[in-house]
Formats: C-alpha cells, sequence, structure tokens
C-alpha cells in the first residue's frame, strides 16, 4: 500500500453514514472465532499496523518536493525498506489484534504494496514490535490477492479499497482498518462502501 502524499488539505472520508457501516469490535472478532481451529491471517503494513507516514513525508521532501515521483525512485524504497521504519507508530488497534491471534496459535503474515528491495528490515522491525517470534517475511507484492491465496489466508486486515477488493478477490473476510486523522494518504477511503465490516477505533 503506497502512501500518496497531498499538500492540499481535503476533507474526511465520505461515504455510507456511519449507522450504515458494519461496525466491528476486537471483542467481536474474539468471540467470532472462538471454538475455531488456528487459522492463518494476514495484515497490510502502511496505516495498518504502522503509521509510517514520516517516511513517506521525507521520501517526498528529499527526493521530489511537492509530487509522488518519489515513489518511483529505487533510492526512496531502498531508504524506506532499510531503516526509515523507526519514524513509524505503531498502531495500538494493531496491537491489539496481533496480540488476539497470538493468543489463538494463528500464523500471521504481513503483505504490504511497497516496491520489493534486495534487503529490508520492515520484517525485523515488526517481528520487535509486536513479539513476534519465528516471523514469517514480510511478503512485498502488488498482487495481494494471489498472495492471500498462496498463503491460505482467511481474514486479511488492510486500510485500502486494493486490501479490501483483495480480500474478495481471493473469497476471505476481509476487515477495514481506518487511517490516522493525520495520514499524508489521501483521499480517505469511503469505509464500508464495499460491504465489508470496518474495526471501530482503528485509527489509533
Amino acid at each position: 500500500m503506497f502512501i500518496c502524499i497531498s499538500l492540499i488539505c481535503v476533507g474526511c472520508p465520505s461515504g455510507p453514514k456511519k449507522d450504515e457501516i458494519r461496525w466491528v469490535t476486537v471483542e467481536e472478532i474474539a468471540r467470532s472465532l472462538e471454538n475455531q481451529p488456528p487459522m492463518k491471517v494476514g495484515f497490510d503494513v502502511d496505516d495498518t499496523v504502522l503509521f509510517s507516514a514520516p517516511g513517506y513525508y521525507y521520501g517526498q521532501q528529499k527526493y521530489s518536493p511537492g509530487s509522488n515521483e518519489y515513489l518511483e525512485k529505487e533510492e526512496f524504497w531502498n531508504e524506506l525498506n532499510n531503516g526509515l521504519d523507526k519514524f513509524s507508530l505503531p498502531k495500538e488497534c494493531a496491537r491489539t489484534l496481533i496480540a488476539l491471534h497470538k493468543s489463538r496459535g494463528d500464523t500471521i503474515y504481513f503483505i504490504t504494496a511497497r516496491q520489493k528491495t534486495e534487503t529490508e528490515t520492515v520484517t525485523d522491525l515488526l517481528a520487535k514490535t509486536f513479539n513476534l517470534d519465528n516471523i514469517n517475511d514480510v511478503i512485498f507484492t502488488d498482487l495481494k490477492a494471489q498472495a492471500i491465496l498462496n498463503h491460505d489466508i482467511q481474514i486479511y486486515y488492510g486500510d485500502s479499497d486494493a486490501d479490501m477488493k483483495a480480500a474478495v478477490e481471493a473469497g476471505i473476510l476481509g476487515i477495514r482498518i481506518m487511517r490516522a486523522g493525520n495520514s499524508t494518504k489521501r483521499p480517505f477511503p469511503e469505509y464500508g462502501s464495499l460491504g465489508e465490516e470496518v474495526l471501530k477505533g482503528s485509527e489509533f
């Protein structure tokens, strides 16, 4: 999932009214998984488990001030995937969700649309941040639906429409994570517009 930075302020996400959105809580997710055997679950990275806007903002200012051309530069992706996430903030909703799935013995995968680089430190950072032993290497791919199918993932959490569409394409449950209000990726998606469940309070 790429974070595209806009220097012009835009409004908050529109779309279905709040009472029309299929809200879900972590507690409700936990109850729905009771008596279910361990499964494989997937998480997007940017704006889902990490608030990584600082690294993207830095990259734009360094490589292409005022434009998103930096997203086409290999140098930026090398920097981002090999250290800039030290400035990323873990999202509390991700801590709670990952702890839930760890307690069940579920296998966790992280799938990101970031450009793949020869080396990366994202996997180690996520392992330390979320206390994950024997973590699976982060999967770098635009083809998220195929990655979901390849690893038999049954639930996928993500913030973007592309994440939710990948879950639909793979025939699994997709749960929407909301972006932080100061996310640099604009415009915001219309939460619930694809009929997906949206995690309450997941902007934090």
